[in-house]
């Protein structure tokens, strides 16, 4: 691991200087060409491929781009700022100018966090970070209180979900660039929110990725779905290593932002005897000391490895939390969404209980999709290590339509759904527009220069819908219509059903929050049952004081379950078949100890044992 002099990749301001840090190996001159000049000011080699330079010609706003063996010049790899876009020079920011208001800020424990995944482009009309921060005060009424954002690292065109970046430290300009993520960090704080980012270290995107005209940072030993794996552990990797490491350092230190959420770490390809997220994580912790802040970190895993989210002491790799996409499979087959691909491998209630009991669906036993054994039990890790949800970016937008569930599930399904999520002994996410019943899809799109690139984008989408055996068109992923159809309607949560499942989401959220059974996610206290035959499942949950059980009816029949026996009667909290949320029916309200009640199809109950 590189330690001191080389800080931060690139060009970081310090008083009235700037440093200058360049890795380029094979280079056997550096230098800094200022655009507005033509002024090219020499760097000084430095150990294990580095070039440095402290200078006070670059200033705040300064374009600039690197000079190796008087090539042609070429912008940053750590540019801060792509005004240009990705072909374009980059530009000089200052990450200490701005003014922080929020010192007394106290990142939320994990165990707490509600989740909503949000796109900066289709959020808001506007697509900004500003156009977030003029929808916080719905995201604190909903009861929210954490964002994750879709990944914000310079992507070509104005047009992308994120994954395509090739400048890891560059927000991109379109969304109002560094200065307006510090913005809606601070102001996000400033409403009790806290902020996750979303990070993609698996890879990098193919048009303006200059990388490889500087170093090795790619590597032959591996290949990912989306190309050449990152060098993390074959010659030169140390400093890609220490480029990703301090990237992570960035985020928390520069930007204040609370937790990492990393994109799909299974194709991170490291046989180094401290793999990079162990390292990473104790970095993390270091900063965290220096800060006296907790900095959470997230991935997205579909390998089903506890090593991933157990400590170092007990080797793993010390992540805090994980998506658990199984759930989502399991509860969509259930819900009666299709078999197919993916969501071949699971059989509807019964997995769906088990991902309640056991977090991984598969945990050791065979699985067909895969055509293998599969996965390790996660008997001993805590329910805030699994993050779960009914919908996320992947899951709508990776439909050949991008439909969501408000156009794939009835009313009363898309209700029962929101209540399998947000009981469950996990941390509960939403996907921006679900609080609502969201009407316009949300699609894949991307707005790349490269018309070869973009021809290869259309083809890909056609060969990926194989699988599913989709039939028709994919929309057009290069066209601002699929951009801007993707875009929320604002207008939608005053109007007729859809406030109605705002104020459903707004009361059942406030529930969890308030029930201790259901805010305590203790593990070892859930269970669940499913009866496979009425397609139902009673799920159990327990604190120290406080019993609650939740019935889920997923048939289109009503159905009749059983509550525990006990010495004390059982009070409804949340009956999601109430005629208040536009069902056919409430349930009763008080119920004694191993009585029956009557379960309204698509519908759920939740009682209590005090």
């Amino acid at each position: 691991m590189l330690k001191q002099p080389y800080k931060r990749p690139g060009v970081t301001i310090n008083g009235a200087e700037a440093e200058v840090c360049l890795w380029a190996p094979l280079a056997k001159s550096a230098a800094v060409k200022l655009e507005s000049k033509g002024d090219i000011l020499p760097l000084e080699k430095a150990a294990y491929g580095y070039w440095q330079l402290t200078t006070d010609k670059l200033l705040e706003g300064s374009h600039y781009k690197f000079m190796l063996d008087d090539k042609d010049a070429l912008p940053d790899p750590a540019s801060l700022s792509q005004p240009d876009g990705v072909h374009g020079a980059s530009a000089v920011v200052n990450l200490n100018a701005f003014k922080w208001s929020d010192a007394n800020w106290q990142n939320p424990v994990l165990q707490d966090y509600i989740i909503y995944e949000l796109h900066t482009g289709t959020f808001s009309d506007a697509g900004t970070f500003e156009g977030i921060e003029e929808k916080l005060d719905h995201l604190v009424s909903l009861g929210i209180n954490a964002i994750e954002i879709m990944p914000v690292a310079q992507f070509p065109g104005e047009r992308n979900w994120g994954y395509d970046g090739v400048f890891p430290y560059a927000v991109q300009n379109s969304y109002d660039g560094a200065k307006g993520l510090q913005k809606l960090v601070d102001a996000c704080h400033a409403k009790g929110i806290a902020v996750i980012l979303d990070v993609v270290y698996n890879h990098l995107g193919p048009e303006g990725n200059y990388f490889n005209e500087y170093g090795p940072y790619f590597t032959d030993k591996y290949n990912t779905p989306w190309g050449k794996a990152l060098n993390f552990d074959d010659a030169g990797s140390d400093a890609v290593r220490h480029y990703f490491i301090e990237n992570v350092l960035m985020w928390f230190r520069d930007f204040h932002v609370d937790a990492l959420r990393m994109d799909a770490v299974h194709a991170i390809k490291d046989f180094s005897p401290v793999h990079l997220l162990a390292e990473i994580k104790g970095r993390v912790d270091e900063l965290s000391k220096e800060t006296s802040k907790p900095h959470y970190l997230i991935v997205e895993c579909d390998l089903n490895d506890v090593r991933y989210i157990n400590p170092p002491a007990q080797g793993g790799y010390g992540m805090d939390s994980q998506w658990i996409d199984e759930f989502n499979h399991a509860l969509r087959v259930t819900a009666g969404g299709e078999k197919t691909a993916y969501y071949s491998d699971f059989e509807g209630i019964s997995h769906l209980a088990k991902a309640y009991n056991d977090a991984y669906v598969y945990d050791g036993q065979y699985s067909p999709h895969r055509d293998k054994h599969f996965g390790s039990k996660a008997v001993d890790n805590t329910g805030e290590q699994f993050i779960v949800f009914s919908q996320n970016h992947d899951q709508v937008g990776n439909r050949m339509l991008g439909e969501r569930s408000s156009e794939l599930f009835s009313f009363e399904m898309q209700k029962l759904m929101a209540g399998a999520v947000l009981t469950a002994p996990f941390l509960p996410m939403l996907f921006m527009g679900e609080e609502w019943a969201e009407a316009n899809r949300f699609m894949y799109f991307v707005s790349h220069t490269d018309p070869e690139l973009a021809e290869a984008v259309r083809q890909g989408r056609k060969a990926e819908f194989a699988a599913f055996h989709a039939q028709g068109e994919a929309p057009d992923p290069m066209t601002e219509e699929t951009f801007n159809n993707s875009k929320l309607q604002w207008a939608l949560p005053a109007q007729g059903k859809h406030k109605l499942m705002l104020d459903f989401y707004s009361e059942l959220i406030a529930l969890r929050k308030a029930l201790p059974a259901l805010h305590q996610l203790n593990r070892k206290q859930t269970f669940a049952q499913a009866d496979e035959q009425q397609n139902t499942l009673i799920l159990s949950r327990k604190s120290c004081e406080q019993q609650a059980i939740v019935l889920m009816n997923f048939s289109v029949n009503i159905q009749t379950l059983y509550l525990p026996a006990t010495s004390q009667s059982w009070n409804k909290q949340f009956d999601s078949a109430d005629v208040k949320w536009n069902g056919p029916q409430a349930s009763a309200q008080k119920v004694d100890g191993g009585k029956s009640v009557q379960l309204q199809p698509q519908s759920f109950l939740i009682y209590v044992n005090e």
